[in-house]
């Protein structure tokens, strides 16, 4: 056979179940076509040498929000409790339009790329313009970038008990309407696809019982996967309290999203008893470690909902909240989370790695082919690059040193079988006119002089 692309001289991580100490991917089609140990390699058209560093699939983001780089590290905010930062940003958001969402759209792809993350999803749940979801969905084509888009909403202004201010609020039937017609135009279910579309009002207390409704209904309608914020803060147990005399998981449960299709965000505050329902229900949670450490408002314990059979994946949250969008960092912050709040023996580099791969995976409902590298697997995947200084030493376990050393970039990315970072950078022609503009929309939205 003679292979499109072939990766060669690797440390192979496939999946949790399968490594190769020494061998090779070969990619046709956009496929992962076969796999074998060195020495057995096909003819392929283009070769990239691993130089016995570890390929692992591309990375899975299971929760972003790409608008926020345009206010990251913003001052007045950065010690702020979550409502604080919320509060404080808000106002800026609403100076968001199509051009800008593009700009950070393709910013947040491209360091994302260098994170090894080779599929997104973005909840984009701020909308002061229209068409900002189709402003995103031209960047990931420009790219090549594999994305979930998700319609994001908020109905609840300051006037109506919510935190954001009115600009940046819809009514129930612009959302519904918008949400139909994203769907319809991008929403793309075949196998290998490099859109898809999801539905994700923000949280449960910025909109009505209404939109969490009906949101679940269009999702059975259309075949479509649901996503919100669920149980991140303690002051959300306390409004559902009193609005809806109930936990956030029993309003979630209440609105009828507690199903196979559901991924929530965060789930710092569920009781076990509500972990066990949810989990039996099929509902994902995508755990979001560094950001919920820098809000100080604590995080998930990943390894004890996997325990109780829930998926989990990992996501980079908003980059205005952790400030970067490296899934390689989540998935190290991830271990030594978990290794610091349940001992050396709960966590593994392995389990980080499956979150931020099946995991993730799983959260998408996209399982079957990405976040795995057996054959048949959309060709995603990374050649993890770190300094010979940093790996000194390390001779026994390239996945434990993927994490305990570092940092670590991706050296290569491939998306749907192509290059999209070599040598360690972006190959993005247009990235640096990109930077230039993001620039400029990043200093008009915080209010600073040109």
């Amino acid at each position: 056979m003679l292979a499109d692309l072939l990766v060669r001289d690797a440390y192979i991580y496939v999946d949790r179940s399968w490594e190769i100490a020494s061998g090779w991917i070969a990619i046709k089609d956009r496929r992962v076509q076969a796999i074998g140990k060195s020495g057995e390699e096909p003819a392929a058209t283009k070769v990239v040498s691993a130089r016995g560093r570890l390929v692992t699939p591309g990375l899975i983001n299971a929760h972003h929000h790409m608008y926020q780089n345009l206010t990251r590290s913003y001052a007045p905010v950065t010690n702020g409790t979550l409502f604080e930062w919320l509060t404080g940003l808000y106002p800026l958001w609403a100076d968001l339009d199509a051009e800008s969402v593009y700009l950070s759209t393709y910013i947040a792809m491209a360091e994302l790329l260098m994170g090894g993350c080779t599929t997104s999803m973005d909840h984009m749940y701020v909308h002061p313009k229209p068409f900002l979801i189709d402003a995103q969905l031209r960047a990931s084509r420009d790219i090549g970038f594999r994305f979930y888009a998700t319609r994001g909403s908020m109905t609840r202004s300051v006037e109506q008990g919510g935190l954001p201010p009115a600009s940046v609020v819809q009514g129930e039937e612009a959302i519904l309407e918008d949400s139909v017609r994203l769907v319809e135009a991008y929403h793309d279910a075949s196998a290998g696809a490099m859109n898809r579309v999801a539905l994700a009002p923000c949280s449960l207390f910025s909109v009505t019982e209404r939109i969490m409704v009906e949101s679940a209904r269009l999702a059975e309608k259309y075949d479509l996967r649901l996503h919100t914020h669920l149980a991140e803060d303690p002051q959300e147990d306390i409004y559902c309290q009193e609005v809806y005399g109930c936990t956030p998981t029993e309003y979630f449960e209440r609105v009828g999203w507690a199903s196979k299709r559901s991924w929530v965000a965060h789930y710092i505050y569920p009781s076990q008893d509500e972990i066990g329902r949810l989990a039996k229900a099929g509902v994902c949670a995508c755990q979001c470690p560094c950001s919920n450490m820098l809000i100080g408002g604590g995080a998930a314990d990943a390894m004890g909902l996997r325990a109780r059979g829930m998926r989990v994946g990992l996501g980079c949250d908003g980059s205005a909240s952790t400030d970067h969008a490296s899934l390689w960092l989540e998935a190290r912050t991830a271990l030594l989370l978990g290794r610091f709040r349940n001992g050396p023996h709960s966590m593994s580099a392995r389990d980080a790695l499956d979150m931020a791969t099946r995991g993730g995976a799983a959260c998408l409902g996209w399982d079957d082919e990405i976040g795995h590298l057996r054959p048949g697997a959309c060709a995603d995947l990374v050649v993890w690059e770190m300094s010979d200084v940093a790996l000194a030493g390390a001779h026994t376990d390239p996945v434990e040193a993927w994490l305990r050393c570092g940092p670590a970039i991706a050296g290569t990315a491939i998306v749907n079988g192509e290059i999209l970072v070599e040598a360690g950078k972006p190959v993005l022609t247009g990235l640096e006119d990109v930077l230039r503009e993001h620039a400029k929309h990043a200093r008009r939205i915080q209010r600073l002089a040109a």
